[in-house]
């Protein structure tokens, strides 16, 4: 049969062209141009700081599909294109050229962070020489060329016998610079911690007054130098007698000895009651006809350079033997803390490992021969945006008072050890003489990479005051405290950025992130006088959760005007671009991360070829530790647990419980009252059902619950702490 046609329904449309119609070719074109010309030139990208889940950098960059548009529209896909290829092509010559080929080695302006530098090179010479002057630079590392000084300045925390450093005529001076330091300070000596057998079960506390030489650490544990945490561990426990009572026979330990003591000065030029002698004058600075010009060095643009520095005279440095008392009051060693929300399990854990740990003398009634740290608690009462009432202060201690975690560090034995403090950011950054004319006129307070939040002004009475807690529960501005992962609190975190640095400044002492749980006596780094923060795994920048600064510094001087230039910002990213772009990064030593934080290498995926112990894949391991590694915690205990870190940091996880099972301060009868309120909180008892009985434990304990329990059993006097000494309550 053929084939029949069937005509189409006159109601089927199909498509008629006459000389009047656009084609469908023409109209995507002009669709396609409106399109590309509503795109940015620029896009912000959040880049992901690593192992921290809460932060995120914003960088801008170049819209590549905004500019190809441009160059194939206005010449065709072919030449715009081709064209495209050429410059990028240039581009990239270009900046291998700047970065390889040229005396400054340096990546162009656009393939590198804008300059935060508002110092000229005589002011960063006040600088570095008034840290060298007070004995801020205990340490053999070389003088940036940058600073460009001309004569090695003598430095009195460095031994005049010094035989590690080659004589002044020998050190090489290229371009007439000096990048080393005379050595004119007291004799060291670098004795063998043990203790003799049998007393050996536990190790010796640190010998009062000594100090940690940070070079010899650098050494053994720099990961630039391809070190492995798991050797600096060794040499920090071994060098410190931590592995007394677990010591197997070795060679020569005299590579382990990184703990020395200095001598008294006895000169009669050197003869001193201590720190209240009369201050020397600032330190000198060559002339400008003998330093170098500010070439080299790179201004921040859109803004004058800072007025001639004027410091306070440098204080003398006295080494301890030679000090009247114990502590020196140039050197106050206090223990900085914030805290923002309801008092919970995590700060309580650190404040017990502070007393398992530290020399505070609570063994005894007695006057012990060592200066005795303290830990300032400091707690922002309310969210980071909010201001304070005129009650707050009675308010916060009425509500520690009446918190089970927080109400047993009140108790009288701990006084002179334990301080809670209330946080009020007015008047904080008035206490900062840098700024406090200035820093009401920065854009904002919460700067963190540079992204500002702003916080909008609110009106008394306003329908916003009168909205309930419960519908501001997911709002940023009224967080108080993370209560999850995805309600994360970065007010508080950005306030705390800033916190830790007004804190050392303005008292001197050591700021902690409150997720960080002590390890050992921090004796040997109190001696250390230089300032020193650490790394951030396997970026060469700073990590702040530790942080140590000297008080009213020239160094805290330098970093506070040169924050109140670039809006106040005091991430540890763009600390690390005040630092490198001044050639200061000596003066804030970038200690290894091995010392703070053991496990961070391991979750990113390095050294997992000889990880330290425990082995920990991700941060959550310390709560949920894997099955296959969940014997260890009971087994070896807190002997077990990165034996030789100072501390651990465990990276937030602030809504993970550190007992599951037993979710209360489990502190014996002296606190029971509150640990019957934290039970029926945990367990959401109802009434006539308090005396239920608790959650059975599991059987293979996280580590978390191991230290926890293991802290707690030292307050209830059934063990001593970590050097064999016996809470006297």
């Amino acid at each position: 049969m053929g084939s029949v046609f069937y005509p189409a329904p006159r109601s089927q449309n199909l498509p008629r062209y006459n000389a009047f119609s656009s084609s469908s070719a023409v109209q995507e074109k002009i669709f396609e141009r409106r399109q590309a010309n509503s795109r940015p030139w620029f896009v912000p990208v959040a880049v992901p700081i690593p192992a921290c889940r809460s932060r995120a950098l914003r960088l801008w960059f170049l819209n590549p599909q905004r500019l190809r548009d441009a160059s194939i529209f206005r010449l065709g896909y072919k030449r715009g294109s081709l064209l495209l290829l050429v410059m990028v092509t240039m581009v990239v010559i270009w900046a291998l050229g700047k970065r390889f080929a040229t005396d400054a080695r340096k990546w162009p302006a656009p393939f590198t962070d804008p300059s935060t530098l508002v110092f000229r090179r005589e002011d960063l010479q006040k600088v570095y020489l008034w840290e060298i002057e007070s004995g801020h630079y205990p340490s053999r590392r070389k003088i940036p060329e940058g600073i460009a000084l001309r004569t090695a300045p003598g430095n009195p925390a460095l031994p005049t016998d010094d035989t590690r450093l080659p004589p002044p005529r020998l050190r090489p001076t290229p371009g007439g610079i000096s990048t080393t330091t005379t050595g004119k300070g007291p004799h060291r000596h670098y004795p063998d911690l043990r203790v003799d057998p049998p007393n050996v079960a536990y190790p010796p506390r640190p010998i009062s007054g000594s100090v940690a030489d940070l070079d010899i650490v650098m050494e053994h544990c720099d990961f630039s130098d391809k070190k492995y945490v798991r050797d600096c561990l060794q040499i920090l426990r071994t060098g410190a007698g931590l592995d007394n009572n677990l010591r197997v026979r070795r060679g020569n330990r005299d590579a382990y000895k990184y703990i020395y003591t200095e001598e008294a000065l006895g000169m009669p030029e050197h003869t001193h009651t201590g720190r209240e002698m009369q201050h020397t004058d600032a330190p000198s600075v060559p002339s400008e006809t003998q330093t170098a010009s500010d070439s080299g060095l790179s201004k921040k643009r859109g803004v004058d350079w800072e007025a001639p520095l004027m410091l306070r005279p440098a204080p003398p440095y006295v080494p301890h033997a030679s000090l009247r008392a114990a502590c020196d009051p140039e050197s106050p060693r206090i223990f900085h803390m914030f805290w923002t929300g309801p008092f919970t399990d995590k700060p309580y854990l650190a404040l017990l490992s502070f007393l398992y740990t530290q020399n505070t003398g609570l063994h005894t009634y007695q006057q012990i021969d060592a200066c005795r740290p303290q830990f300032w608690l400091w707690i922002n009462p309310g969210p980071a945006s909010s201001v304070l009432n005129p009650s707050a202060l009675t308010d916060m201690f009425d509500e520690l008072k009446a918190n089970p975690w927080a109400s047993p560090f009140l108790h009288p034995r701990f006084k002179d050890v334990i301080k809670f403090k209330m946080w009020n950011t007015t008047e904080q950054l008035d206490g900062v003489p840098e700024i406090k004319d200035e820093w009401r006129l920065s854009a904002t307070l919460f700067n963190s990479g540079g992204h500002a939040i702003n916080v909008p002004a609110r009106k008394s009475g306003s329908a916003e005051d009168s909205t309930s807690s419960a519908s501001k529960e997911d709002d940023m501005l009224n967080r108080l405290g993370s209560k999850s992962s995805s309600t994360y609190d970065r007010l508080s975190v950005i306030l705390s950025d800033m916190a830790r640095f007004v804190l050392c400044h303005r008292f001197g002492g050591i700021y902690l992130d409150a997720d960080t749980i002590f390890l050992r006596d921090w004796e040997e780094l109190w001696g250390w006088k230089g300032a020193f923060a650490y790394r951030w795994s396997r970026l060469e920048k700073y990590n702040t959760a530790v942080l140590h600064m000297n008080k009213q510094s020239a160094l805290g001087t330098f970093l506070f005007r040169t924050a109140l230039k670039n809006n106040l910002d005091f991430h540890p990213m763009t600390v690390s671009r005040y630092m490198k772009d001044a050639h200061l990064e000596n003066l804030l030593l970038r200690l290894p991360d091995a010392l703070f934080d053991s496990a961070w290498l391991n979750t990113e995926y390095y050294q997992r070829d000889r990880p330290p112990q425990p082995y920990f894949q991700d941060f959550s391991d310390l709560f949920d530790t894997p099955p296959l590694g969940s014997a260890a915690p009971e087994a070896l205990g807190f002997d077990g647990f990165f034996k030789g870190a100072f501390s651990y940091h465990f990276h937030n996880f602030w809504w993970k419980p550190f007992d599951v099972a037993r979710n209360f301060p489990d502190l014996g009868p002296r606190f029971a009252a509150g640990e019957k309120i934290a039970r029926n909180a945990t367990a959401a008892r109802l009434p006539g059902q308090e005396d239920a009985e608790e959650p059975e434990d599991l059987n293979d304990m996280p580590w978390a619950t191991v230290l926890k329990r293991t802290f707690e059993s030292y307050l209830r006097q059934e063990r001593p702490n970590l050097y064999g000494e016996w809470l006297v309550w």
